[in-house]
């Protein structure tokens, strides 16, 4: 035993020097650079897939004939995720993020490689369905990483970072998919993605392993799996689903698909989010309840701005979505500001001045259906609103990680992506319900009009769609008022 104390005594002081070094180090410093360089890649690899995979999917749609079944690719990625976020919620705070991440990962690319080569439209909705699981149990694994690995005064700037890999991807993805999809076939873009994933896993997997594998707390017993909520995540994923097609079926027999998802949905959502989101009560409900307002109301707004711009402006839709491109810039700058240490006592403020440019952008998007009202508007509306989100969102999930304990971290951030999730779900069905309503067509059949060259749409269709969004972000600025826990 005498023998141990020396050694003992030599390691103890490095091991202090180095705990020093790691906390004044940055999300780049020795201590964290491999992580965060392969976080990010992962976060990359997403964004890259979103906005490259969007353009794509009109053509896939045709060519497998399917494009009355075009919704269901989207709808299909977002209710198996939010089965999966609560999963790896579980899984992360009992076993640690390792194991969910990685799977994650490898169920994403083969989601994406499913698609690829598929031969039906139904075989292509069942790869974006299992590339929904992957990643489902990427996000949020992802949280618990950043929550385990990195002290509270980096997580912003982490935050930040993930914003910033968005840039590239809004502005080269559109463009890249496009040429491929051109000249080889849309299945290339599919298939091409999944090589991007072999630079995350070498590079994040190790890193995480030192860092943040295992429990939250080693000697603590391990708890089993609370089947409770894994049946509500499903009852909450088929639920969602359930109204996102009764949303596109305007008929009576659509009320029975309704009423059977309102019912699963309803006690789901009471389970799975903190008690006291419906009403907005202060601290964490706030948070998750503002993360869904502010995530729903602008995806909900942002599917239409292309649309609207091929069909009432006569943009090709190359333009139409490089109209939006800036607004990837304009994120990554709001997440940035929010990151900035001095700012720190008015995130409050920030969130919902925030929310306020939100309302301002959506409701501004809708001034291009006036034909004296220049095209370029909406990209300027746009870029002032991306800014609003980039501080918005990553101050709600930097939020999310300070009011949680470590071994909640992964069912609070499950939380906080099923809000996001569902918000876009359930906002996207009721305004593509209401722009059926008012003429502007089903969402099949305006796409398949899209791609043959045909527009006219009626401009209150559009009006119809942004107007009630504009001000459900409204509503979220009164919501970030009280995201902290005391007046």
């Amino acid at each position: 035993m005498a023998a141990l104390e020396p050694r003992d005594a030599d390691v103890s002081p490095r091991a202090v020097d180095a705990s020093v070094v790691a906390e004044s180090e940055g999300v780049l410093g020795r201590t964290y650079r491999a992580l965060s360089i392969g976080i990010v890649s992962v976060v990359f690899l997403i964004a890259f897939e979103a906005t490259a995979v969007g353009t794509a999917m009109p053509v896939a749609a045709r060519e497998l004939h399917g494009i009355p079944l075009y919704a269901f690719a989207f709808s299909a990625y977002f209710t198996t995720s939010l089965f999966a976020m609560v999963l790896s919620g579980q899984w992360a705070d009992r076993r640690g993020p390792l194991a969910p991440l990685a799977t994650g990962i490898g169920a994403f690319g083969a989601g994406l490689l499913l698609s690829g080569t598929a031969g039906s439209m139904w075989m292509f909705i069942a790869g974006r369905a299992v590339q929904g699981l992957g990643g489902g149990l990427v996000i949020v694994a992802l949280y618990v990483v950043i929550s385990r690995a990195y002290p509270e005064h980096l997580r912003p700037s982490i935050m930040a970072a993930f914003a910033a890999s968005w840039v590239i991807p809004s502005v080269v993805g559109p463009l890249a998919a496009g040429s491929v999809t051109e000249h080889l076939g849309w299945r290339w873009v599919f298939i091409g993605i999944p090589v991007l994933v072999v630079f995350p896993l070498a590079l994040a997997l190790p890193a995480i392993r030192r860092r943040a594998s295992g429990p939250a707390d080693p000697t603590a017993p391990v708890e089993p799996y609370d089947r409770r909520r894994i049946l509500l995540a499903l009852g909450i994923s088929l639920g969602a689903g359930l109204l996102q097609y009764a949303g596109q079926e305007r008929n009576w027999f659509a009320l029975l698909p309704a009423v059977v998802g309102f019912g699963l949905l309803v006690p789901a959502v009471r389970g799975l989010l903190p008690p006291g989101t419906g009403r907005a009560a202060r601290g964490l409900p706030s948070v998750v309840l503002l993360r869904g307002v502010a995530a729903g109301s602008f995806i909900a707004a942002e599917s239409f701005v292309p649309l609207m711009l091929v069909t009432q402006r006569g943009l090709s839709p190359t333009l139409a979505g490089l109209s939006l491109a800036a607004g990837g810039g304009t994120w990554a700058l709001g997440s940035y500001v929010q990151a900035r240490p001095r700012l720190e006592p008015y995130r409050e403020r920030l969130m919902v001045g925030g929310m306020v440019l939100v309302a301002a952008a959506i409701a501004a998007a809708p001034s291009v259906l006036i034909d004296s009202v220049p095209v370029w508007t909406v990209a300027v509306a746009w870029a002032f609103g991306c800014f609003g989100m980039g501080m918005v969102l990553a101050s709600t999930s930097v939020l999310l990680l300070k009011l949680s304990a470590p071994e909640e971290a992964g069912a609070n951030s499950a939380a906080l992506q099923i809000s996001d999730g569902l918000s876009n779900v359930l906002l996207l069905a009721a305004g593509g319900a209401a722009f059926a309503a008012l003429g502007g067509g089903a969402v099949g059949a305006v796409h398949e009009a899209v791609g043959a060259g045909a527009s006219g749409s009626h401009p209150g269709a559009f009006a119809v769609v942004f107007l009630p969004m504009a001000g459900v972000a409204l509503v979220g600025a009164w919501v970030a008022t009280r995201v902290r826990t005391k007046p």
